[in-house]
């Protein structure tokens, strides 16, 4: 079987087309400097490709595409270049099993398997044999080491993962082909780009009043004034932004270095309006989105998400978070120096209803505030939305310093466009 292999800067998910083609020698120069290009497999006959692979050595990625004969993608392995430069972790899988030629890709119903491996030997293998509409069982896979690891090939020497998948019985012959697709012009929005982590959609918005937003429930929000409750004191110069339900042997999920001092705390809040079937009319209530400790009165000019320390970059997926962690729907804002003696003293104040151990706020999604009287520091804790895992936000100035740190208690609103004049 002979398979044709062409070369572009990059493939079009939505047209099924490579975008931009190149030459095998543009590609190989590209491999060679570290820059993205894509590799597309093809036999005659057949209108869609066999796969398709994205390599990008800048982001430590390798990513690959396999297709069905209906033009339907059953297969995604996402590969990562890690310290070892000769070999491949294979970081992350979706197969998708469709029943039928006539499911729909993607289809909610189709059965699939997701498979989520680290290289210090967690994972965990998902399978949902009904799809996403049915129940799902999770194991922790047993994988040899040749499992989770390839050799990094050569340019122009990978194997062809998807021969056993399309039938391919004899071992492919390949040549070098040309890719057919657009070659001027910007890329499109629905090319496949290497994976990064969730970025910050407008956050600045969310304490501008005036902006107008929705939840997907509402379709309509308006942003009013931000709602100042108080202030923390963070003596040390150190923030730990965290769920206050951990282990007393942890320390809090994130840290950050902010100037001493004592910073306001926000709530970004919105006004909807809305017919309330209980009262038997239209009712306008105003919800909090985000809590701000607030270290800068001056806009930021951008947002980042903190992360956590081990955390690798080069091992994110596509849109992934890192934040802390709660089982309570509760997170805090503390000073990290004194985040022992301030923890026992919220879960005193919490659990044991101790009125002198700490402060409790009414009407605000910030409900408790502790003091730690040998440094005066101090912790106050908000509550979201529910349990889970809240990515934090930190926003900085023009020169790189920090304005800012902001949690989401229930996701990101989208923003609305003006309204035209009438």
């Amino acid at each position: 079987m002979v398979v044709e292999v062409g070369y572009a800067l990059a493939w079009d998910l939505e047209a099924r087309a490579p975008w931009r083609p190149i030459s095998a020698g543009e590609a190989q120069e590209r491999d060679a400097a570290g820059l993205p290009y894509v590799v597309v497999y093809r036999v005659e006959g057949r209108e869609v490709p066999l796969e398709v692979r994205l390599v990008s050595w800048r982001d430590h990625f390798v990513g690959l595409w396999v297709y069905d004969a209906q033009g339907r993608r059953t297969y995604h392995l996402d590969m990562r270049l890690l310290d070892d430069p000769e070999r491949l972790f294979r970081r992350y899988s979706i197969g998708w099993y469709y029943p039928g030629p006539d499911m729909a890709e993607f289809d909610k119903e189709c059965p699939k398997i997701t498979v989520d491996l680290y290289p210090d030997g967690r994972g965990s293998r998902t399978e949902e044999p009904r799809g996403e509409l049915g129940g799902s069982h999770t194991t922790t896979p047993t994988l040899r080491d040749d499992e989770r690891w390839m050799d990094r090939p050569a340019f122009g020497d990978w194997p062809l993962l998807s021969a056993q998948v399309n039938g391919l019985t004899e071992p492919p012959a390949f040549e070098v082909g040309e890719a057919v697709g657009p070659d001027d012009g910007d890329a499109p929005a629905t090319c496949w780009h290497p994976p990064r982590p969730a970025q910050a959609a407008p956050i600045n918005e969310l304490f501008r009043p005036g902006e107008r937003v929705t939840d997907g429930y509402h379709p309509e929000m308006t942003v009013v004034e931000p709602r100042r409750i108080g202030t923390l004191r963070v003596p040390s110069g150190l923030l730990a932004v965290s769920g206050p339900d951990v282990s007393h042997d942890d320390g809090p999920h994130i840290t950050l270095p902010v100037p001493p001092g004592e910073y306001v705390l926000e709530e970004a809040q919105v006004r909807h309006s809305y017919h309330c079937e209980w009262a038997g009319a239209r009712v306008t209530r105003t919800d909090t989105t985000a809590v701000r400790l607030l270290v800068d009165e001056a806009p930021a000019a951008s947002w980042e998400m903190a992360r956590r320390a081990g955390d690798d970059v080069r091992l994110f997926i596509h849109d992934q978070i890192s934040g802390f962690d709660t089982d309570g729907a509760t997170g805090c804002f503390a000073d990290a120096e004194a985040w022992q003696p301030l923890l026992a003293l919220y879960e005193k104040g919490l659990v044991q209803g101790d009125p002198e151990a700490a402060e409790h706020i009414s009407d605000s999604m910030y409900m408790l505030r502790t003091r730690d009287a040998a440094s005066g520091g101090e912790l106050v804790a908000f509550a979201t939305t529910g349990d889970g895992t809240f990515p934090v936000w930190v926003g900085r100035g023009a020169a790189g310093d920090v304005v800012g740190v902001v949690v989401l208690v229930e996701g990101m609103p989208t923003m609305l466009p003006e309204k035209a004049d009438t």
